[in-house]
């Protein structure tokens, strides 16, 4: 499986770089793309994908680059018919877009999280919040002081996935002012601080109970790892879109209704 890495000089990046070397699920890096871009790699890196004259070998397309770039981005892999790995967050609306629109060509990977657990977490949360319809349940998430986008993609992806079994519930992101608390609310708090590489945790409580669904990362080698992962798994499936979901169940989103 060879593999075009958007972002090759960026923390995620070297992490793909480094996992890549060990030949994780027959993954090999084939060329890189990156506007730091030098000559320490052993694989060609272009600065930007204007400069790609050849696409001959490439199996995928993993992105760890900046959400700003997914129109480029998408337009290449689409244009040449590469399944692409969208790794990154904070889209904007145009940009999210992109990525469903090139979904139309091409199967695209776009999740929040890379992250199994984390997958397995948002499922958890569902079951919780329908087999306890009066609970309330607050969603915590803490990062380096480094991330940029508050809350978190994956918090977002989370209270949505509970919003999707609780049709009148809504997300309230950064819960300040006077006056109680909804009851359909889902408060969503964000902690920026050190060197978290990231923890999200899902509490689920009534009056008489409460049940703390939590998942954390250890290492940032843990969103590589499932990036080549769903590398691996979108290179042979049909144009579409597809998330960690879609991994563990082997089905795609419906891009109509995302």
């Amino acid at each position: 499986m060879n593999i075009l890495l958007n972002g090759i000089c960026g923390h995620m990046g070297q992490e793909v770089v480094a996992l890549a070397d060990t030949g994780l699920r027959g993954c090999v890096l084939t060329a890189g793309v990156d506007p730091n871009a030098n000559d320490d790699y052993p694989v060609p890196v272009y600065r930007n994908f204007d400069e790609i004259t050849s696409v001959d070998g490439i199996d995928c397309i993993i992105d760890f680059s900046h959400h700003s770039c997914a129109p480029q981005l998408l337009e290449f892999a689409a244009s040449h018919g590469i399944p692409t790995v969208v790794a990154t967050t904070g889209h904007t609306d145009d940009e999210l877009a992109a990525i469903y629109s090139a979904a139309a060509r091409i199967p695209v990977f776009f999740s929040a999280n890379m992250s199994l657990g984390v997958a397995l977490l948002v499922e958890l949360a569902k079951t919780a919040a329908l087999a306890m319809p009066e609970a309330e349940i607050e969603i915590i998430e803490k990062h380096h002081n480094r991330k940029i986008d508050a809350p978190s993609g994956t918090a977002i992806m989370i209270a949505n996935a509970i919003c999707d079994v609780r049709p009148d519930a809504y997300a309230n992101t950064g819960r300040s002012g006077h006056g109680k608390r909804s009851p359909n609310e889902i408060g969503i708090h964000a902690v920026r601080m050190g060197n978290i590489v990231g923890e999200h945790e899902v509490i689920v409580g009534t009056q008489n109970q409460t049940i703390t669904l939590k998942h954390e990362a250890h290492s940032r080698a843990l969103f590589a790892e499932g990036a080549i992962a769903a590398a691996d798994f979108i290179i042979t499936k049909a144009p579409g879109l597809y998330d960690m979901k879609s991994l563990v169940s082997g089905n795609k989103k419906d891009t109509a209704t995302v």
